[in-house]
């Protein structure tokens, strides 16, 4: 008996890796056409819902999609509801598992699994087919472990087993007690083992051996419905306003619909039940009215869940504006002051599951990073006109405006610093997966400018200290001149962090690396020039030597700023 149960959890076991690896080979084959699917095929609902059936049908996990939707809210490419439409087809595209199920434990597809691995392994060794190679190896372990579940319920033989059996007699099937008991028994079970397609197995074994009555297993379907939106939920906790809308829309979506089959629940289920007996037996005529009325109930769970999520979507599609009201009005957006607190916008622990799908998460993390360091350099130019006061009433008067702009600065380089090491922390975690080489090649241009931005955010706070130190000293002061080049330094530096930005917020085939280089050159030659003017203006006694050292570091310090720009966009656009 402890043999047999092993051997089922082990098959179970394989199920859920088998579809884990189907489903990151198909992303990392095909992940940048599919977010390119999503965000360029939902014009409107109806293509919103179609496309996240197939795109979940393909990858085989609604997570996925819903984590790729979610990505496209936060970065603007799609609006919430575009996103529930998506989320309604996720849940469509999802019961294609089940009907994978429902063939595994009915037919003999042991051989299909082995052909699998055969090629798989071949495939794997041919590094241009690799992706391929893990998906078919993928396939073949889930349906090793379909088959290997279905032997172990027959050797098993729960259908005649007396305890298994008085278990569910002593439940009524005409109660809508049980009926609620085995719901929530679904849901726990769910939420418990992470994967609803394991309790979909577990529930097809039972139903398809006899041992459950077909009410009781439907009513587990429905409760894995519930469980699989309370993993999101929980998993959206820490993670943005948009994200956690987009859960909740999950939820109410599945309790809504959990709500009204309840009401039908016998009516819906003998419907169910009829059709696919009827069309069972005229489709396959003699092979389906041999088939053992068992084995017929695997097909109806697989019916129920994908009729149930299909009438389900199409009731609710026509109200996505007032499920995005009604989401939107129960969770508000944090009161907080964004700039000031640090908070990572995309990344959020526990929400992202694939590896090649969090890649893109860090993106615009990394974009949103060179935003704040350009607003940070910002600060530093406000600061400079502060100091520029020429009268100690005028000093006396912006003093306290003044510090509190370098308190604010000094905060922005507090905050470069974390967001440095939790992207960094991020990147590193994901690089501990299986990636493909072009993700792997991302992930390695991406800590280099993570590191490059923090370099950004330490000249802003030197320029920062250095004019902080100046404006501290009553006597020194920049004659107009200086205050001029400073100025015009500053503003190619500037310009330098907006030819940044636009790379990090668009595509690098789009950009052209010269105009970086071309800024960059200008400000070296700048540099050069305010250098030697420098000796000319301290041997004339324009302004004291200690006047024009710390006027030469701010110089120095913004032609080294403008290195590091260069170093991220070369980092980005894979030059080096």
């Amino acid at each position: 008996m402890v043999i047999t149960l092993f051997t089922m959890l082990g098959s179970l076991a394989l199920l859920m890796f088998g579809m884990k690896s189907m489903s990151e080979a198909l992303q990392k084959m095909a992940g940048p056409q599919l977010r390119h699917a999503l965000g360029a095929m939902t014009s409107n609902r109806l293509t919103g819902l179609l496309t996240g059936s197939v795109v979940t049908a393909s990858v085989q996990s609604s997570t996925a999609t819903t984590v790729m939707t979610v990505s496209f809210v936060n970065a603007g490419l799609l609006t919430l509801a575009q996103a529930i439409s998506v989320i309604m087809g996720a849940n469509i595209g999802t019961t294609f598992t089940a009907w994978i199920m429902a063939l595994g434990s009915s037919f003999d597809i042991s051989i299909v699994s082995y052909i699998g691995f055969f090629l798989g392994i071949i495939m794997i060794y041919m590094k241009k087919h690799r992706y391929i190679g893990d998906f078919l190896f993928g396939l073949g372990l889930l349906l090793l472990g379909l088959t290997t579940l279905r032997l172990t319920g027959q050797a098993m033989d729960l259908g005649h087993n007396p305890d298994v059996l008085n278990f569910f007699e002593s439940f009524p099937t005409d109660s809508y007690l049980t009926i609620l008991v085995f719901l929530l028994l679904g849901g726990v079970l769910t939420f418990c083992v992470q994967s609803s397609a394991a309790v979909m197995a577990i529930t097809m074994l039972l139903c398809g051996s006899g041992a459950m009555p077909i009410y009781m297993g439907i009513a587990l379907v429905l409760g894995e419905n519930i469980g699989t939106t309370i993993t999101s939920n929980l998993a959206a906790l820490s993670a943005n306003t948009q994200a956690r809308r987009a859960a909740l829309a999950h939820m109410f979506f599945n309790v809504f619909g959990v709500i009204w089959i309840l009401a039908v629940f016998y009516w819906f289920v003998d419907g169910v039940v009829w059709a696919v007996d009827y069309i069972g037996t005229n489709a396959l005529h003699q092979d389906m009215v041999n088939m053992a009325t068992d084995k017929k109930l695997t097909f109806t769970l697989a019916a129920f869940h994908s009729g149930f999520n299909i009438i389900n979507a199409s009731i609710l599609i026509w109200f996505i504006p007032q499920i995005e009201k009604f989401v939107c009005w129960v969770i508000k957006p944090k009161k907080v002051d964004e700039e000031e607190d640090f908070r990572l916008h995309f990344i959020t622990a526990g929400f992202m599951k694939t590896p090649e799908l969090s890649v893109l998460e860090a993106q615009k993390e990394i974009r949103a990073f060179g935003q704040r360091m350009q607003r940070m350099f910002g600060m530093v130019q406000d600061l400079l006109n502060m100091s520029s006061s020429t009268t100690n009433k005028d000093k006396k008067n912006n003093e306290s405006d003044f510090n509190k702009l370098f308190t604010r600065i000094e905060k922005y380089e507090s905050i470069s610093d974390n967001m440095e090491l939790e992207i960094a922390k991020y990147l590193e975690s994901v690089s501990d997966a299986h990636l493909s080489d072009e993700t792997k090649a991302k992930i390695r241009a991406m800590l280099r400018e993570v590191s490059e931005l923090e370099s950004i955010g330490d000249s802003c706070f030197n320029m920062a200290r250095t004019i902080n130190r100046k404006f501290s000293d009553k006597k020194d002061h920049f004659i107009e001149n200086q205050y001029n080049h400073l100025h015009q330094m500053m503003g190619l530096t500037d310009q330098a962090l907006t030819q940044m930005n636009q790379l990090m917020s668009g595509r690098k085939e789009a950009y052209d690396v010269n105009r970086t280089f071309n800024i960059e050159n200008e400000i070296n030659n700048y540099r050069n020039q305010l250098k030697a003017q420098n000796i000319i203006d301290v041997n004339n006694h324009a302004y004291t030597y200690a006047e024009g050292t710390i006027y030469i570091d701010l110089i120095n310090e913004c032609e080294k700023l403008g290195d590091y720009v260069v170093n991220v966009v070369e980092a980005r656009m894979g030059l080096r």
